[in-house]
């Protein structure tokens, strides 16, 4: 590298972290070895071998969701979250190095009613190179409590608060930089169920989408590190739902499968950082969306797809008159195909012809 190329380097470094700490408010660190800068008619270059992960599986089960809520006045509920950098594989054969809410994309939702009060904890770990925090979409106050929850590797700090609106919103890290902590992973939901709570369903699922920025290219294998080059063009190496690509499928974690005549709700969480998805069901249609997440007002109907915003949710449901694969994807289809953002209900049961007949 030349001197002046490094020193160009070490310039845009510091704008980056200079430019994201005036939005934050707060100061943060990205150590060296973990992002690249790279031009935008770069060569294509070898990557480093593929590393050796510390998780199996990033992708969250979106079936490990906290069961409905069922009580009839508020409750004090005790969150715990430890915020986690670990390295594991966006596919087979390719590694990065993630930053997760509990070692899982998108991180724990978190379920509660209006007029409940939240008693959070945050930690972050000790093994951890960055610090971190949380600023929750559910909360009034300083940076949605992004200020009272900033936390260094081995510290631990509280907040309460109160959840006075339904709906459900997003939580992400929001310290210097967050463009590239939410775009390594850390993002989820926090759910606020309206007193008289939400309809019965015979499935909830979740899921998130987010878009990651490495320094090779979409399947090459090898480990791949952040490119603040790439996320500046918002020019993704993967369009990821649930952290990896095609994570939920029946080829890959196989977690989504219902029968026919049931009924689901999915709850979707864009955590960006940059890019909006057109969410779409392939093989149904939302039978109820309520945008943005936002329940109070009446939801929309016999919804094809349904924009979610970064930084922003849906909650849709849907039911299932005949069996077959239902595909959920970002209708921006190349993001489907060659970027890995899709996941998929099995549908099982019998056929009903009146409805679809594949052998007339």
């Amino acid at each position: 590298m030349t001197q002046s190329t490094a020193t160009r380097r070490t310039f845009l470094k510091t704008s980056a972290a200079a430019g994201a700490a005036a939005v934050a408010g707060c100061a943060g660190e990205i150590p060296a070895d973990k992002v690249t800068y790279t031009e935008a008619d770069s060569d294509p270059r070898s990557l480093d071998a593929a590393r050796s992960t510390t998780v199996d599986r990033v992708a969250a089960d979106p079936t490990d969701i906290p069961a409905p809520i069922d009580r009839d006045e508020p409750a004090t509920v005790e969150v715990e979250l430890t915020t986690k950098e670990v390295t594991a594989e966006i596919e087979p054969g390719v590694t990065f190095e993630y930053m997760t809410f509990d070692g899982q994309v998108p991180g724990p939702m978190i379920r509660t009613r209006v007029g409940d009060t939240v008693d959070l904890t945050i930690h972050n770990a000790e093994d951890n190179g960055m610090p971190h925090n949380v600023d929750l979409h559910a909360v009034r106050g300083p940076g949605g409590g992004a200020e009272a929850t900033m936390v260094a590797p081995g510290e631990t700090e509280r907040v309460r608060f109160k959840v006075t609106y339904p709906g459900a919103f997003i939580y992400h890290c929001a310290v210097a930089n967050m463009d590239y902590h939410i775009s390594s992973g850390m993002f989820g939901i926090i759910l606020v169920e309206p007193e008289e709570g939400l309809p019965a369903v015979d499935n909830e699922f979740y899921l998130g989408q987010h878009e990651v920025y490495t320094d090779g290219e979409t399947g090459q294998e090898g480990h791949h590190t952040f490119d603040m080059g790439a996320m500046a063009r918002e020019d993704p190496t993967y369009v990821l739902i649930n952290g990896e690509k095609f994570a939920i499928t029946p080829d890959n974690y196989a977690d989504m499968t219902a029968q026919t005549g049931e009924t689901a709700r999915v709850y979707y969480c864009v955590g960006g950082p940059n890019l909006a998805s057109s969410f779409h069901p392939i093989g149904s249609v939302w039978d109820e969306v309520y945008p943005q997440g936002g329940i109070g007002g009446r939801p929309q109907r016999n919804i094809q797809t349904t924009p979610v915003q970064p930084g922003s949710t849906a909650i849709a449901t849907m039911h299932y008159p005949v069996p077959g694969p239902v595909k959920l994807v970002d209708h921006s289809l190349s993001r489907v195909a060659r970027k890995g953002a899709l996941a998929v209900i099995d549908v099982q049961g019998e056929e009903d012809p009146e409805i679809f007949d594949p052998d007339a």
